[in-house]
């Protein structure tokens, strides 16, 4: 078992790349607006020669993946590039404070319409259906009625995505088959177990920053929910990294964002709307990412 951390861990193993025959899986977490993180690991993967079997994606990991998925290759991230800052003008939960006010009004339960999420998605994606991906793809959300998580890995991809990046109270729930569904963040948010359990030997995890900086209790009001939600969220994926197999080598990709403070202490993810700082973000992660992959000898 390999398992490597951040920029400054080491390999258990070699500074080998991996064997060609290898299975190479692509897990993109979740995380809102810090999600364009992704798409400079994403250069930086594919820069590298690193391409994948198989692509897992939670929430807006689940946007990112299934677009890179339909076409893995440079030309994609630099049209997912554009996409990233153009939200920078119009994004995904735009609208006056009064419209969105309102339809919280209307719905009593959510903030915005998926509209706008879906309008992106079927303007960025080639194709329709999971069949049609050119990279096997697989997506969660959490559904409802069962209290689970569920994947999804065939049909029409669009509403599988918009399920999985339905952020409670940001978006309604995504209604399939008569089944209502919610952001797969709530079950699973960086799935590495689900790619090992489908095979996969060498796996990236494209994370969006949170794993990389600590908890500390919590000292004021808000902090104690910000610190239950990072507790919830990263327990899992500290399991999965614990539990994986002999002979499973999993890669945590870093952001390049400094750790000014405790993860909980950072108000900036509330800021769900603020899509300013994506070409940083997006080169942070690029830069940061290349040195990792160059010290690790891919």
């Amino acid at each position: 078992m390999t398992v490597v951390q951040g920029e400054e861990s080491k390999p258990a193993t070699g500074p080998d790349g991996a064997s060609p025959d290898r299975k190479v899986a692509f897990v993109l977490g979740g995380g809102g607006h810090l999600g364009a993180c992704q798409v400079g690991m994403l250069r930086a993967l594919l820069e590298a020669g690193i391409e994948p079997q198989l692509i897992l994606g939670t929430s807006v990991g689940a946007v990112n993946g299934a677009i890179i998925a339909a076409d893995p290759t440079a030309a994609t991230v630099e049209r997912l590039s554009r996409q990233w800052c153009g939200l920078e003008r119009a994004g995904v939960f735009n609208g006056s404070v009064l419209g969105r006010l309102g339809t919280l009004a209307r719905s009593r339960t959510h903030a915005h319409a998926p509209d706008e999420l879906r309008k992106m998605l079927e303007g960025a994606l080639p194709v329709r259906r999971f069949e049609e991906l050119r990279v096997p793809f697989e997506c969660v959300a959490a559904s409802i009625e069962r209290a689970a998580e569920h994947w999804f890995t065939s049909g029409p991809v669009i509403d599988a995505v918009v399920a999985s990046a339905s952020v409670p109270g940001l978006l309604p729930p995504a209604r399939i088959d008569g089944e209502h569904f919610l952001d797969g963040g709530i079950v699973n948010s960086i799935p590495v177990g689900r790619a090992v359990a489908m095979g996969a030997e060498t796996v990236y995890v494209l994370q969006v920053g949170r794993v990389e900086h600590p908890l500390e209790p919590p000292a004021w009001p808000w902090e104690v929910g910000l610190v239950a939600f990072e507790i919830a969220r990263r327990h899992r994926f500290s399991a999965d990294m614990a539990a994986l197999p002999d002979g499973v080598e999993a890669h945590v990709l870093p952001t390049g964002v400094p750790a000014a403070a405790p993860a909980h202490k950072d108000l900036s993810q509330l800021r769900y709307r603020d899509f300013s700082k994506v070409s940083e973000r997006i080169d942070r992660a690029f830069d940061a990412s290349r040195r990792y992959l160059d010290e690790q000898g891919r």
